[in-house]
């Protein structure tokens, strides 16, 4: 037994008919015929928003579209790819932000929860995707914001396992594009999980074993503290706004380009990328 309802998703048609445009160039590019779909574009572009906002379920989806589970995991695969490939790269993403005369951007790692069962790791007794910071399975995901908070890019997904530092350093791109973006005379701040890069992220004073800061090292952690923590605002905004980033059932590796797919969509619904 089943009760029917009426529901309203908490997104603009602006997005949905976004969406439906990318969907209808890829069903064109890979030469689809019409009548071979079940769904229209703009059906399957609702069916992807639903999953994305509301996390629904894909049995409800399937259902709710008459179509087979199989295929509305396709239907929302092909819907998160044409989303992530409109990412901006952080490259563009740091010459808007430039442009926009920002005089800093702030560099956090956020922890995309996921059911992920144990998957052994590097090393003996270390499982992969578990993150002991947060006591739970998850992906590691660095994100680049705006001084007041909006997120400006995203990188592919870490093991939960790493340090935010050691995800940075993996991606092929973020430390050095970030050493240009100072070279120009504009700042990086990042907590302390990125201390091991000093001379490319500004992070607070340590207090010292045994001792204490100067009064001048308190005066600059709070003026840190109270700038930095806007990049916090850039997780929640991703995090509060899709609720399907705040706990992946699915393979941990596609969570990078979940998360890009997420950022192509808040830039759109806001009309904002800097």
């Amino acid at each position: 037994m089943s009760i029917t309802y009426e529901a309203v998703l908490d997104v603009s048609d602006r997005s949905a008919q976004f969406l439906s445009k990318l969907l209808h160039e890829e069903r064109i590019r890979r030469g689809t015929r019409e009548g071979t779909r079940a769904l229209g574009t703009y059906k399957q572009a609702v069916l992807i928003l639903r999953w994305f906002l509301d996390d629904t379920r894909m049995t409800a989806l399937a259902r709710d579209n008459g179509i087979s589970k199989s295929t509305a995991y396709d239907y929302r695969d092909e819907g998160i790819a044409v989303l992530a490939d409109r990412k901006p790269s952080l490259h563009n993403a740091l010459l808007a932000a430039k442009a926009a005369g920002h005089t800093h951007v702030i560099v956090d790692g956020t922890l995309i929860a996921t059911d992920r069962i144990e998957t052994p790791g590097p090393t003996k007794g270390v499982d992969l995707w578990w993150s002991g910071k947060h006591k739970h399975h998850g992906g590691n995901i660095q994100v680049v914001s705006a001084p007041d908070g909006w997120p400006l890019w995203t990188s592919d997904v870490r093991p939960g396992r790493e340090h935010d530092m050691t995800a940075a350093r993996a991606d092929p791109d973020l430390l050095d594009l970030i050493a240009e973006w100072i070279s120009d005379g504009q700042l990086s701040l990042a907590d302390l999980g990125y201390e091991g890069a000093p001379e490319i992220f500004k992070v607070p004073f340590k207090k010292p074993r045994g001792g204490e800061l100067t009064q001048d090292q308190r005066a600059f952690n709070a003026v840190h503290s109270a700038l930095r923590c806007l990049g916090e605002r850039a997780n929640s905004l991703l995090k509060t706004t899709y609720k399907v980033l705040r706990r992946y059932r699915g393979c941990p590796w596609r969570i990078g380009k979940i998360a890009a797919a997420a950022l192509v969509l808040l830039h759109l619904e806001h009309d904002r990328t800097t």
